[in-house]
Formats: structure tokens, C-alpha cells, sequence
């Protein structure tokens, strides 16, 4: 398919529009919409909260005659029912004559049959314009629908000689102000948090999202996303500081008898306790992620220490790490970033480098794995 220069150009705005719901769609994707009336916008919107409208209903409503107009998509239109009607049929009861998607919905209940729906109805249908950078935004809720397992996100914070913390587990504060005040986007787009128990002993995290909605520059509000524990032993204790948080808490530890005498207290506290297998001494974190992923969760961010963060990385889940270096040196007796079983050259792990910025003093850096991780 030739696509115009107006087709490109719509497309790009509506993938704009749909970057405004990365915070807040989820478990939905962020999903933009556009309309266009003789090369004109006159209508556009994005996913909004779940059970609130889709991006091609928002879009729909700003126009007040669509007949025979052009639709542009991020992600096909949906073709079920389920907390909102059909987005398709909305199309096809709204006349319009054209709609051109950027990407297919990988989600079985979707998956060609909105647009084959569309089809149908003699609504001429296009597909694949900006089609990666549409993918790019649902990375998460393409992950989970194709492979069964959310999006990881490792985040670490490191001195320019790699290391995160002092012996003695001191970390507080390795960045600057601005690079925590970074993290928060992060954790905003995030739909777990995930720390391991020596983390939560050591700091007694909170864990929130204190960013604001105004902050982001967006106007729905803001859900803090799940908290994540793995605490293989259940040592966490029922007093610890996120439990007194908004949002809700998970800790993840085996099935054992200690553990299901002690899981009472923590959930009389307001925990959810979930026992997983074991993976030698510790909890299986490919089941820990089936479980996210069933929770619908599309996206996880780690912020744990060399134990947990080297564990996602050596058990091939990693998709995306995101270090920030800050202008120290902390000395070989400092804490390392990841505890991992590399012993050659040759064994290394290759990372793609896919962005680079200053942030206030520190350097950001986001990196992938390379495909054959």
C-alpha cells in the first residue's frame, strides 16, 4: 500500500494523541485516533481509563456529521464487548467511508476481526502505516498477548564505576534530585513495581508514584501501580511503610508451611500474599510474571538490588534496562549493580544502546538485550 503524505501525516498525529494515554490505558493499550474530512481534522482522541472510552469513540464524538469521512488508527479497532461496545461497529454505524490502522490488536478476542468486520461492512481498510511506532508504544500489551508475560523493565541507579550502594547497603542518594524525579515517569507508565525483600528491609520503600497528572501534562488521573515484594522466606514485616500506601500490595514468596503461618498478619495488613514455585532457593520469577501477566498487567518495572535485578537479567526476561549514571565513584568495597554468573568475555551480555540524555547532572542511558539474549 502507497500511502499519501496527508496518510503519514494524520497517522503521526494520531499516534501523538495516543502517547497521551501511555499513563493511564492500561490494562487497555494507548491507542490514538484521528478523523479527517477533506484532508481537514475534525475530530481526534485517545484510550481514556479503563471502562471509559476508546480513542475511536472520543474521536467520533467531536465530529458532528462522519459520514463518508477517513479514519485513522493506532491499533485496529476492537470488534467485542467488553467494558465499553465494539469500536468497529461504531465505525461502521458511524458511515465512514476509509480507515487506515497502523497496527493488528494481537489480542485473540481482536486479531483481524475488527478489521475484517470493518471489511465487511465496504468500508475500505488500510493497515501497516507507522506500524513500528505504534508497536513501540504497546510494547507491554502486545508482550502479554503474544508471549503470556508483561514487558521488564530493569531501572538501576549507579556511580560511573557501576556500583549502586556502599557495603553496607547505604544508598540513599546515588542520583540527583532530577533523575529520581525522572524515575517517577517511569513508574507512572509502569503497571507493577517490583523490589526484592532485602531492598524493603534495607530502605522501606513506599514504592508510590508521586507524580502528578498536571506534572505529566495529562488529564486523567493517575493509579499507583501494584507493588511487588519477593520475599522468598516471608520475612517482610506487617508494619512496613507500603502497607500504609494507596494502592495495593503483592508478595510473592514459596509455598511453605513458615510461609503460610506468617502470610496472616501480612494480609490482616492489607497485603495479598501469592505462593509461587521455586526456582532452586528462591521464587520462580518466570511464574511471577505468568501471575502479573493473568493479573493484567502489561508492563513491570524492577527497582530491586544486584540479587533480583541479576536474577531477571540471567533468566533471559529482561527487555529493556534503563541506568541512570551519576558523576561519583563509590570504590571497589561498593555495592555492584548485577550479580551475574559471567565468567568470559565471550559469555557477555550485548546491549543495544536505544537512547542517551542528561538528566539534571546524571546520564540517562536505555538499552535493550540484543535479540539473540
Amino acid at each position: 500500500m502507497n500511502f499519501s503524505t496527508h496518510d503519514r501525516k494524520m497517522m503521526a498525529r494520531a499516534l501523538v494523541m495516543a502517547a497521551k494515554g501511555r499513563f493511564t490505558a492500561a490494562p487497555n493499550p494507548a491507542v490514538g485516533c484521528v478523523i479527517s474530512i477533506d484532508e481537514n481534522i475534525v475530530g481526534e482522541g485517545y484510550t481514556r481509563p479503563a471502562g471509559e472510552n476508546h480513542a475511536e469513540i472520543e474521536a467520533l464524538n467531536m465530529v458532528q456529521d462522519p459520514v463518508g469521512c477517513c479514519v485513522y488508527v493506532t491499533l485496529e479497532p476492537c470488534s467485542h464487548r467488553g467494558r465499553t461496545g465494539p469500536c468497529a461497529q461504531a465505525l461502521i454505524d458511524a458511515g465512514v467511508a476509509r480507515v487506515v490502522i497502523a497496527c493488528e490488536d494481537p489480542n485473540p478476542q481482536v486479531c483481524g476481526q475488527g478489521i475484517q468486520l470493518l471489511k465487511d461492512a465496504g468500508i475500505e481498510v488500510d493497515c501497516g502505516l507507522l506500524e513500528d511506532q505504534a508497536r513501540d508504544l504497546n510494547q507491554g500489551f502486545i508482550k502479554r498477548h503474544e508471549h503470556g508475560l508483561p514487558w521488564v523493565l530493569v531501572k538501576m541507579a549507579a556511580s560511573m564505576d557501576g556500583r549502586t550502594a556502599m557495603a553496607s547497603g547505604q544508598s540513599q542518594w546515588v542520583t540527583t534530585p532530577a533523575s529520581r524525579h525522572d524515575v517517577q515517569k517511569l513508574r507512572a507508565k509502569s503497571c507493577a513495581i517490583i523490589t526484592g525483600i532485602g531492598t524493603q528491609l534495607m530502605d522501606d520503600p513506599s514504592l508510590t508514584v508521586r507524580i502528578t497528572s498536571e506534572q505529566l501534562g495529562i488529564d486523567d488521573v493517575l493509579q499507583q501501580p501494584l507493588r511487588v515484594v519477593v520475599d522468598s522466606q516471608l520475612q517482610m514485616s506487617a508494619t512496613a511503610r507500603m502497607l500504609l500506601q494507596p494502592g495495593k500490595t503483592l508478595i510473592a514468596t514459596l509455598d511453605g508451611k513458615s510461609q503460610r503461618e506468617k502470610a496472616g498478619a501480612l494480609i490482616a495488613a492489607g497485603a495479598e500474599v501469592v505462593f509461587l514455585p521455586a526456582h532452586g532457593k528462591h521464587v520462580d520469577l518466570h511464574a511471577l510474571l505468568r501471575d502479573l501477566a493473568d493479573r493484567q498487567c502489561n508492563s513491570v518495572m524492577v527497582e530491586a538490588g544486584a540479587g533480583l535485578a541479576g536474577g531477571f537479567i540471567a533468566e533471559g526476561l529482561l527487555d529493556e534496562l534503563v541506568c541512570y549514571w551519576a558523576p561519583k565513584l563509590f570504590g571497589s568495597e561498593a555495592r555492584p549493580m548485577f550479580n551475574l554468573p559471567i565468567n568470559t568475555i565471550d559469555a557477555h551480555l550485548a546491549l543495544s544502546i536505544q537512547d542517551v540524555r542528561q538528566i539534571g547532572e546524571d546520564l540517562r542511558i536505555t538499552m535493550y538485550p540484543d535479540k539473540d539474549y
